[in-house]
């Protein structure tokens, strides 16, 4: 009989090939520090470059490693399927740049939170440090949280950092229920979550910047906005209880 892991890792990975080798490096010298089992979960989509071949050659070198191909993009896509595939008692999806250090991650789990079952990073939350990020970038994400704030997720302070974590017994009751496969899918995943009367804790992380990142700041603000309406009407309607 297989045992379940304690923890999952999702990675969403999208034209990684240059930052994925070293991000799995991390993950796994992580693994190797912590005292409980620990499964990875690379979803590669729609990708245009060897993103797909470095994860498949890396599972079959490791165990504990699961790759799931998807030819179509999206970041909310890619997380879903991760999420629903993992088979962790807690699920934790994370960014391939891991601009929040990979050994922050025990502090969004027993025994260092307690009794949570969806824990966020915040780098707003207070005690959160954020390192290098340009005015103008952080200027934006500001802005874009506070659309949040009014539209859909009032009193969290910031919905769009990549790392989350979900117990199994949140991630299957919620991410069956996800539509977004944008960039706006934490939102409604997160206010879903809030309606079914989850609890949501934000824990302050510190967060480097990273220059390699692919989020067009202005472009990606508009169609995220866009996602968010779309948010705001599946909530305010509850549209996704016919799903329950």
């Amino acid at each position: 009989m297989i045992m379940e892991p304690f923890l999952s890792i999702i990675l969403p990975a999208h034209n990684e090939e240059t930052r994925l080798p070293e991000t799995l490096i991390h993950i796994e010298n992580f693994v190797k520090t912590q005292s409980y089992s620990v499964e990875t979960v690379i979803v590669e989509n729609g990708s245009s470059d060897k993103t797909l071949e470095i994860a498949a050659i890396y599972a079959a070198g490791h165990k504990g490693v699961l790759v799931i191909h998807e030819d179509r993009p999206g970041k909310g896509l890619a997380v879903k399927q991760g999420m629903l595939a993992a088979s962790g008692k807690y699920r934790f999806f994370c960014d391939v740049d891991f601009s929040m250090p990979i050994d922050q991650i025990p502090r969004f789990l027993p025994p260092q939170l307690e009794g949570v079952e969806i824990a966020i990073a915040s780098r707003e939350a207070k005690g959160a440090v954020r390192y290098d990020e340009p005015f103008f970038r952080h200027f934006v994400g500001r802005a874009f949280n506070m659309v949040v704030w009014v539209l859909a997720l009032p009193g969290i302070k910031d919905t769009q950092c990549g790392f989350k974590c979900f117990s199994a017994e949140a991630t299957e009751k919620l991410f069956p229920l996800q539509t977004i496969n944008g960039w706006a899918f934490d939102v409604e995943i997160l206010a879903i979550a809030r309606q079914l009367g989850y609890k949501i804790v934000e824990v302050p992380v510190p967060w480097y910047y990273q220059p390699q990142s692919k989020v067009n700041v202005v472009k990606d603000f508009v169609l995220t906005v866009q996602e968010l309406l779309k948010v705001r009407k599946i909530i305010r309607t509850r549209s996704y209880e016919k799903n329950l």
